[in-house]
């Protein structure tokens, strides 16, 4: 990469950056940041002389990954996302299959490039444009790119290849850049059971989301559903929505956790003198709260919203894996603490921040965590993950042929 930044806008990026860290970076462990900032300071003029900028945005990667948090990044706009569940809407496994290691499609996001090219969970990828693609080396995908990938689809490796075509994100709010998966699906798995396959909790405010969620439910208790399977795996998180589905699940108001800021942490703070807030349902509850806090502390309590008695209540189960994520693992905790459901599969990922983004100068953006989040006991999520109550492993030969395992042991739970 050539140098187009020179030295002077360099320093001022790294300025910025400094100054954003001191001020909202949220850690768990309460990290000394004028210490991090002295060693950023010792590096500078190294990082303001280097001969591209792609070293140094590999250099202030390296600063940043000494905060030791999730939701930690630098990039310039337009970059092109380094994980494949935000390009062509599929996680990926490494396993050993067919004496060797190969990535294994594991989550597929449904109507995702990937699925619209006919990859299903189990396929295993053998290369991307004729290049072969093994771990550790994860494949990249880009925007606006079309992909021809060879996948093995059965375990007596039959070989098929595929297209896969990855859009322009469509979003024009600043978050980092990804293709934004369909939010939620949901069919009736037998005359009882109810599935509703949640991927991400869409819409800034959680306002949309909620919309969606609400007539999902309507479908389903109207073909009789009164057990439910909620899929989180490969969730990527997202907005507040996730506070409407785990109200879904617990009839009365009750706390599903509480955040706290920066400046709260530094300050000091009792949990029991928290503001207690229920998630808004309309856009102008979401403009009443946040006129309420728009001149305080964002440290606050969120409470489930009381919608009552539900069919399915006291037969649910809830799927996650190891990428679940965020708002994912917030409702999968909150749903093992109370006993409201059975969680089914493997540890979640354990990046449980709340995040803004901060322009930092000459197209860069900074991605901070900026506030934390806990369950109601005072214990973080983040870096340890929510465990789930049966550990169900995705076995890749049985995935393979379409046996999904994890969702086997959850439809005999919820029965």
């Amino acid at each position: 990469m050539k140098q187009v930044i020179p030295p002077s806008a360099r320093l001022r990026i790294i300025s910025r950056i400094k100054t954003a860290v001191l001020e909202h970076h949220f850690s768990i462990e309460n990290l000394d940041l004028n210490s991090w900032c002295r060693e950023v300071d010792l590096q500078t003029p190294a990082l303001a002389e280097l001969p591209d900028d792609g070293m140094f945005e590999d250099g202030i990667h390296d600063c940043l990954s000494k905060l030791k948090s999730s939701h930690t990044d630098f990039y310039r706009n337009g970059r092109n996302p380094i994980k494949p569940e935000h390009t062509i809407g599929a996680t990926l496994r490494s396993v050993t299959c067919f004496d060797g290691q190969l990535w294994m499609f594991l989550d597929v996001f449904e109507d995702g490039p990937a699925a619209r090219a006919g990859i299903s969970p189990g396929h295993l990828l053998v290369s991307v444009n004729g290049i072969s693609a093994n771990p550790p080396d994860v494949p990249v995908f880009r925007f606006g790119g079309e992909y021809e990938l060879t996948v093995i689809t059965s375990k007596i490796r039959e070989v098929r290849n595929v297209v896969v075509i990855v859009p322009q994100p469509k979003s024009t709010r600043p978050r980092l850049p990804f293709v934004e998966p369909k939010s939620l699906s949901h069919r009736m798995l037998t005359e009882r059971v109810g599935l509703l396959k949640i991927t991400f909790f869409s819409g800034m405010l959680g306002i949309r989301f909620s919309r969606i969620l609400d007539r999902a439910f309507e479908s389903l208790k109207a073909q009789g559903c009164d057990r439910l399977i909620v899929d989180l795996r490969g969730c990527l998180g997202g907005s507040l929505g996730f506070a409407r589905l785990v109200s879904y699940l617990c009839p009365n108001r009750v706390p599903i956790g509480y955040d706290i800021t920066r400046k709260r942490q530094k300050v000091g703070y009792d949990p029991a003198g928290l503001p207690k807030v229920r998630m808004p349902a309309s856009k102008v509850g979401v403009l009443l709260r946040l006129a309420q806090f728009s001149i305080r502390d964002k440290s606050l309590v969120l409470l489930t919203q009381g919608l009552g008695e539900q069919a399915f209540h006291g037969h649910v189960v809830v799927l996650i894996n190891e990428y679940t994520s965020s708002a994912g693992e917030m409702a999968a905790q909150f749903a093992k603490d109370t006993k409201l459901a059975t969680l089914v599969g493997q540890k979640t990922a354990g990046l449980v921040l709340g995040s803004a983004i901060f322009d930092v100068g000459n197209g860069y953006m900074l991605y901070l965590p900026v506030f934390g989040w806990y369950r109601p006991d005072g214990s973080p999520i983040e870096g340890s993950g929510v465990i789930p109550d049966v550990v169900v492993d995705a076995d890749p030969k049985s995935l393979i042929e379409g046996n999904d395992l994890q969702l086997n042991t959850a439809l005999e739970i919820v029965r």
